[in-house]
């Protein structure tokens, strides 16, 4: 007797069918590594001022990982060098989105790698969130899949000019580097002048090395500026303040990305008076969670806690707690859902304020000035 063909039994067979094959699956989805995927100059002249960032990184990481991750999913952190050059960081990109299959990207470290890379997350659609740049250009028009957790470089610039007008410095000079960073930031300059009623009376680009800054300092002299502001950093910093030192002898402002201990040291009591811009919590009084736990952190693993380690620890420690908040089973589009979600959130002593077309979640800007023995005042 031929058995009757019931088609409600039939779709509810093939049904459990498709929910058990996609069981493991979906298992393994919830039990691997959360993995994120970074590119960022591990090699080439400017490789030194990534160190103490990417020891920071991992330090939140391994901290995270510790503390049970993402309800016992660990998240690994992939680094691929990209030596600063742009075509060599799409290249890492691509490899870690179609190959390693990142959830996100996160502390790409290059104005012009950040641009680069911008048109792929779109077609992606793997957010990058957090980056070491703060170019403004890159944040000027809204992408759906970029998100940023510190003060661009114009509120840092907003800050120092705002900072010599009170003490009646209005007549500047701009040295920058003679880069696409630094071509960038040249109207951005300009246009905080201009808008907050200072006057820019000398500019000069400067070589990446800073090979010419003697000849830089002699040429802004000629204007007689009040104060200068360097739209540099790496290595050119050294010669720069040395010749500042000898050919103008006024104020010396600095972007935050400048501040590196290792070149600070390097300039011994020349270093005396310079100013720098801050985006971070002052992590050198450990009065907020997020800097006593810090301050932790780098003792026991014996690293300086300094701004340098702690731009890479905050940096990591925010991105870690939005893929927490994303939960267990986070995908790529669940992150940027959860981060456009967050609004205003205070992480330990550091308030981001993020929504769906709000994904540039600080202008904070302070300063810091170098003192005696190479000190910060804050």
């Amino acid at each position: 007797m031929p058995i009757p063909f019931r088609r409600r039994e039939c779709l509810t067979g093939l049904g459990a069918l498709a929910a058990s094959t996609s069981l493991p699956a979906l298992a393994q989805a919830q039990t691997g590594d959360i993995v994120i995927g970074q590119s960022a100059h591990l090699s080439g002249p400017l490789a030194a001022l990534m160190k103490g960032p990417l020891r920071g990184q991992q330090l939140a990481l391994d901290e995270f990982n510790k503390r049970g991750a993402v309800q016992g999913r660990r998240v690994k952190l992939l680094t691929l060098d990209d030596a600063y050059d742009p075509k060599r960081c799409v290249e890492n990109v691509n490899t870690l989105i179609e190959k390693e299959k990142v959830t996100a990207l996160f502390g790409l470290a290059s104005t012009a790698n950040v641009a680069a890379v911008l048109p792929m997350l779109a077609e992606k659609k793997v957010p990058l969130v957090g980056v070491y740049t703060g170019a403004p250009a890159l944040r000027a028009r809204h992408h759906p899949y970029f998100f940023t957790m510190m003060a661009s470089y114009r509120d840092e610039v907003v800050q120092m000019v705002k900072n010599l007008a009170t003490v009646g410095r209005t007549k500047l000079a701009l040295a920058y580097h003679n880069s696409p960073f630094g071509q960038l930031m040249l109207p951005v300059v300009e246009e905080v002048c201009k808008e907050l009623g200072s006057t820019l009376v000398a500019k000069a680009p400067l070589d990446i090395p800073g090979n010419e800054s003697v000849a830089v300092a002699q040429a802004l002299a000629g204007a007689n500026p009040q104060a200068v502001i360097f739209m540099a950093f790496g290595p050119a910093l050294i010669p720069f303040v040395k010749a500042t030192r000898a050919h103008l002898g006024v104020p010396l402002y600095a972007l935050s990305i400048s501040n590196s201990r290792q070149l600070i040291d390097a300039l011994g009591d020349e270093a005396r008076g310079l100013a720098f811009t801050l985006i971070v919590p002052y992590v050198l009084r450990a009065t907020t969670t997020l800097t006593r736990e810090f301050t932790a952190a780098a003792e026991k693993a014996k690293v300086p806690p300094d701004f340098d380690h702690f731009f890479g620890y905050l940096n990591m420690r925010v991105v870690l707690e939005m893929i927490k908040r994303a939960g267990k089973a986070v995908t790529s589009q669940s992150l940027v859902s959860t981060i456009e979600g967050l609004g205003k959130v205070d992480f330990g002593g550091y308030t981001l304020n993020f929504g769906p077309q709000n994904h540039h979640g600080s202008t904070f800007a302070d300063l810091l000035i170098i003192g005696p023995g190479g000190r910060y005042i804050h």
